[in-house]
């Protein structure tokens, strides 16, 4: 997979540019507020059609009223265009021209590693769920498919006990059980291997803690039903369903302990780490090639360990954006940013009788 070029136009604070991409590393440096996290932004929702703010008009750049990205891509020996065009409340995608929906663009083209993973670990449980649950959904689209008709059926059935409607439950449990069933199946079964590359992730950023990933689960497949009958009345008081895979937790363990509660912070660095790459390998075991990787703040509260771990996963793929306040060594491209805009960088060629740097001396 290959970000060819990425084109921007009223896009939060970018100006209006289209960036071309080589293989290998590009490293994009400069000041905090210059632009750096929104160009891995674009590029993400360029390559996959998904965002996680929580209104659209939030990337557009202000005093505009639409905004668009457009990534040229590479897969598999063949390219294609893909756009975003953003307005309020609404996203419009397309490929090659056609319009489509975000799961018909390539699951599998992009990871993106932010500081804000921490989160992961740290955060709500709902943040986890969200992680497994998009994770997933780019690995199947029946799940992505699922998911989509499980939430709404707890919606709608939220509404009902809301209303008092005791009598339509019989109807919104049936759905929500055959719904819900489907996804903890496939949670569980894809654990399995996702806690396998997490922990060999983990091991190999140096951690002296094993890192295990399970489900704490508010119900099982086999006592689905009994559960929502048996919590019918608390349910009625609370006016939401109490029971299902929508209040499930992804449970990340460091030795014996939980992560949220007893890692610090540096440790909770490194398991977020390690998710991301484990992210990384299922979707290029799913698809068969490598994703583009986009790494924000590379040496964002991370030890020289930790930061020559990402620099190497880097390298190991077939294209990376990597952005700093300082520049990302062994860059096959370097572009400055600064007031959303990108300068390449030329590193000048050293004159007779110049000193050679460090990592060329014998």
């Amino acid at each position: 997979m290959r970000l060819d070029s990425l084109s921007t136009l009223n896009y939060r604070n970018l100006a209006p540019c289209t960036l071309l991409f080589p293989a290998g590393v590009t490293g994009v440096f400069g000041e905090n507020g210059a632009g750096k996290t929104n160009l891995l932004e674009a590029a993400f929702l360029a390559l996959t059609g998904l965002t996680d703010v929580t209104r659209l008009e939030q990337l557009v750049q202000q005093g505009e009223t639409e905004a668009y990205v457009r990534a040229d891509l590479e897969s598999s020996g063949s390219l294609s265009v893909q756009e975003v065009g953003l307005g309020r409340g609404r996203r419009q995608l397309k490929v090659d021209g056609v319009r489509v929906r975000t799961g018909d663009l390539p699951r599998g083209s992009a990871v993106w590693i932010r500081p804000e993973d921490s989160e992961l670990v740290f955060g709500s449980p709902s943040g986890r769920r969200a992680f497994l649950d998009s994770l997933l959904s780019r690995l199947s689209a029946r799940y992505a498919e699922v998911l989509s008709r499980y939430e709404r059926t707890v919606s709608q059935r939220n509404a009902a006990l809301r209303g008092g409607e005791e009598w339509a439950m019989h109807v919104w449990d049936e759905s929500l059980v055959r719904l819900g069933t489907e996804i903890m199946t496939v949670r569980r079964r894809a654990l399995v291997r996702l806690n396998e590359l997490a922990a060999e992730a983990n091991a190999a950023l140096g951690s002296r803690k094993s890192l295990t990933l399970s489900l704490a689960e508010s119900t099982t497949p086999e006592a689905y039903a009994q559960d929502l009958a048996s919590r019918r009345a608390e349910e009625l008081a609370r006016g939401s369903t109490a029971t299902g895979p929508h209040r499930d937790d992804l449970v990340l363990t460091l030795g014996d302990f939980p992560a949220s509660e007893y890692a610090s912070r540096g440790e909770g660095r490194t398991v977020a780490l390690a998710l991301r790459r484990a992210e990384l390998e299922l979707l290029a075991e799913r698809f068969g090639e490598r994703p583009v990787l986009l790494i924000d703040d590379f040496s964002a509260e991370l030890d020289p360990g930790r930061r020559a771990f990402l620099l190497d996963l880097a390298a190991s793929v077939p294209q990376a954006i990597v952005t700093g306040t300082e520049r990302a060594p062994g860059a096959a491209l370097t572009l400055r940013a600064h007031g959303g805009r990108f300068t390449p960088e030329v590193t000048p060629e050293p004159l007779p009788g110049d000193p050679l740097p460090e990592e060329v001396r014998a």
